[in-house]
């Protein structure tokens, strides 16, 4: 019965919406998956296969409905050393061999770190995300692009994609955008220069590349089955899966927040996995959840399997079935698409929040979008986030640590709270005093405090170790059960508090 609720959910809810929502990321598919093969250096068609493929797929067994997974740039700049040096059938061994790595990381719960990915990090992430995006399209605005008509169609674009809404919602308004600029340019271009003398002149989706005109198909790598193959292509096969599954799971992660849902990080590690493994049997490139394509989809509708199974369906309908027509879309019009993405997916609450939110908070946020827009790298700019986050976070709970000492007659009691981990234990050691003239006796009183790790444990038994080497009695008392057995477990020098007479409360 749930099984049956779930399938009603998923593909037969609001089909009307999903179709038109899954058509406008066709079509903004289309230009993206042409300009990765062409980043990676392969042939347009390797990069639309497995945008197709990839969509498909993870429609059906991905974790996170609505969500749009295709080829990335963020995977096709990791792999152009492997394709310059050792060619393209190389590139699709690595693929499959990303989607066996992918699997694994699923076998493990690998999707279990992103809970330390912190809030700061993800908006980081998002923010950094959208002035990609935006820069993304700004050789289409320059160079040889430069025309007044393509400007003028863009602005014409973003009028009807924000303007429509207000009109009617009845389709989405960056599929009118698409359909109307399209029809200018394609069938209104001789009217127009007929009657004012109005030439359009603007690049279009057949500009980018030549798009293929057959279907995928399988294909076995036509590579040596060798050791020396394996360690080829297992170190990009290694930083693709990695990649992938981080922008995968980010993305996710943005998608519940904007849907107000949950989603299976698990399934959505497994999905991925299994859409490049075949990808790369059908002559594809890696790919992993794109989140300016996911917002489109969300932004029109989209928030079902339906809509990413009609994005790569109608993907390979459009290039192989209506190649010649699809090939004359301006690209003016999914540039307005794209830069609509972009102001959608920015945080803007992000400027007013500075003002308001700690200062390390907004720091790692800034560092995150810094090293990512610089670097075009998304892990490097996530992991950076998530070190200083880590760094902040100990740097915090260090600050709540207390020390007290007292001195009574030859007794010195010193009196530790808080939380004693790797980043706070050089405290306990400058609180100690050495060599006190006068003093016999030394009580440690760890009531309020509580140990997490061997640095911990070891800073104890550096303390412990010197001050009975001076001579003196050393009574520890207050350690909570837990304490305890970290500490009698790890303890070095002879477990020097089984003598000690360590208990619990």
């Amino acid at each position: 019965m749930a099984i049956h609720s779930d399938f009603k959910r998923d593909w037969l809810s609001n089909p009307k919406t999903e179709f038109l929502a899954g058509l406008v990321v066709a079509l903004a598919l289309i230009p993206e998956a042409i300009g990765f093969a062409i980043i990676a250096g392969v042939d347009p068609r390797v990069g639309l296969y497995a945008s197709f493929s990839i969509a498909v797929i993870i429609s059906m067994i991905g974790g996170r409905p609505g969500m749009i997974s295709a080829a990335t740039a963020a995977v096709a700049v990791l792999v152009v050393p492997l394709v310059r040096d050792h060619g393209v059938e190389y590139l699709f061994a690595a693929t499959i061999l990303m989607g066996i790595f992918q699997a694994i990381a699923a076998l493990l719960r690998l999707d279990l770190l992103m809970r330390f990915v912190s809030r700061s990090v993800i908006t980081g992430f998002v923010n950094a995300l959208a002035i990609l995006i935006f820069m993304a399209q700004i050789p289409q605005l320059t160079g040889e692009a430069l025309t007044w008509q393509t400007y003028a169609m863009v602005a014409l674009g973003l009028a009807i994609i924000y303007g429509l809404p207000k009109l009617t919602t009845l389709i989405p308004s960056p599929l009118a955008a698409i359909v109307i600029l399209g029809a200018i340019s394609i069938y209104g271009s001789g009217l127009l220069e007929h009657y004012f003398g109005i030439k359009i002149d603007v690049f279009t989706v057949g500009d980018m590349g030549e798009l293929p005109d057959s279907l995928p198909w399988f294909h076995i790598p036509q590579i040596p089955i060798t050791w020396e193959t394996l360690q080829i292509i297992a170190p990009y096969s290694l930083a693709m899966a990695a990649v992938g599954l981080l922008e995968s799971l980010l993305t996710a992660s943005i998608v519940d927040d904007m849907t107000e849902t949950r989603s299976d990080k698990k399934r959505e590690t497994y999905g991925q996995g299994i859409a490049n493994f075949v990808t790369g049997w059908i002559g594809g490139m890696g790919g992993c959840a794109m989140i300016g394509q996911s917002v489109i989809n969300i932004k029109s509708g989209g928030q079902r399997r339906l809509s990413t199974f009609v994005a790569g369906v109608m993907l390979l309908v459009l290039i192989v079935g209506l190649g010649p027509l699809v090939a004359q879309i301006p690209m003016p019009a999914l540039v307005a698409v794209m830069i609509f993405v972009s102001i959608s997916t920015f945080r803007w609450k992000s400027f007013t929040e500075i003002t308001h939110h700690p200062w390390p908070s907004n720091f790692v946020m800034i560092a995150t979008v810094v090293m990512v827009v610089a670097t075009h790298d998304l892990s490097i700019g996530v992991l950076t986030g998530v070190l200083l986050s880590g760094i902040f976070f100990a740097w915090k709970v260090r600050q709540l640590v207390t020390i007290q000492d007292f001195v009574e007659v030859t007794t010195h009691r010193y009196v530790f709270g808080g939380q004693i981990f790797f980043g706070s234990v050089d405290m306990l050691y400058e609180a100690m005093e050495f060599n006190e003239e006068g003093i016999d006796t030394v009580i440690i009183d760890v009531h309020d405090a509580h140990f997490w790790d061997i640095s911990a444990t070891g800073m104890l038994d550096k303390i412990v170790e010197r001050l009975q080497n001076e001579g003196k009695t050393v009574e520890l008392i207050g350690l909570n059960e837990a304490s305890a057995t970290l500490v009698e477990k790890y303890s070095d020098n002879d477990r020097p508090f089984e003598s000690l007479g360590v208990v619990g409360h």
